[in-house]
Order: structure tokens, then sequence, then C-alpha cells
């Protein structure tokens, strides 16, 4: 399984110390809690090593380091194993947070790090894509979620409309 070379990769890099943390995110981490369902690629957000206090603002010693290990790049992604990975810092409080508060799990018995459901939930309303609506509605219907997490959630980072209008848009009964 592809995803498995994809993670021992992963997990070299953090003992490397080019990466200190990373989480995958998007639809691969969802399929850690619903039906697996088909991606293109793999999305990776990391924390890199930079000077105390300070945020490094370049992922090329990500490349640098998988481009060395013989990955090769293809358009904004590395090809680790055949799989397309898309390599992000984190861009909100939200998705530092989904970092910070990342969930391990075994693929066979190689140890890993996905976004939590109630994380990938809230980071969803955030970016407001049908897609991502789309997989919402799938947590919801799997029962996926602890409400009362995921609502602590978007409290704290303000999206408390954006869910009052996915429960609008998706959830009410319409008459």
């Amino acid at each position: 399984m592809k995803i498995l070379e994809v993670i021992k990769t992963l997990n070299q890099m953090q003992a490397d110390g080019v990466i200190v943390r990373y989480a995958i995110g998007g639809a691969v981490a969802a399929t850690f809690h619903l039906e697996p369902v088909t991606t293109l690629d793999v999305d990776i957000f990391v924390v890199l090593k930079g000077e105390p206090g300070s945020r490094p603002t370049s992922l090329q010693p990500v490349f640098d380091y998988l481009l060395a290990h013989g990955c090769t790049m293809a358009g904004e992604y590395v090809v680790i194993a055949g799989w397309p990975v898309q390599f992000l810092p984190p861009n909100s409080p939200l998705v530092e947070e989904a970092l910070h508060q990342r969930a391990a799990r075994d693929v066979g018995s190689i140890p890993t790090w996905i976004f939590t459901a109630e994380h990938l939930a809230a980071i969803a309303l955030q970016t407001r894509r049908p897609k991502d609506k789309a997989r919402l509605v799938q947590f919801i219907e799997a029962d996926a979620l602890d409400i009362a997490r995921l609502e602590d959630i978007v409290t704290r980072h303000h999206l408390s409309d954006a869910l009052r209008r996915f429960r609008r848009q998706f959830l009410e009964d319409i008459p």
C-alpha cells in the first residue's frame, strides 16, 4: 500500500529533524474516520524547525530533503512512492490547533498522525468548499463526530455562524 511508504517517509523526516510535527489532513485523514474515498493527493500539514518564537516561511527544506531521497516534484506536489503529496504549513489558528491536537493511528504497524474528525469538520466549515460540506454531511451521517467537542472548537474559532448556516442548509427538514 503506497500510503505506508508516505507515512514511513514522514516519520523518517520527523526523526531526521526536517519537520517537528506533522498530521495528515483532507480526504485521506477523513478515511480514518469514514468509509474510504477516492482522492488524488495527500495533504500533509507540517511544523518546521525554526528559531524559537519565529515561524519558518519556506517549505524548501522539506523539498530539498525529499529530492535528495529520490522523490520527484510534479507541480506543487512531491511524489512519494507514486502518490502526490502536498506539504502545507498551518495557515490559521484552527489548523495550528489541529496539528497540536492530532490523533495517533497505526497503519499496519506504522504509527502516523491525523487530524481529528472534529478538526476536519471545523476546517470544512472554515473553507466552505462544496466538497468539504459534503464530507461534513458524511461525518454527521456516520455519527463520527463528538458534537460537543466540535461545537467547542467552532466557538473558539469563531465559526458558530458557519455551523448554523450549514445546519440550516443541510440538516433541517425542508417543508
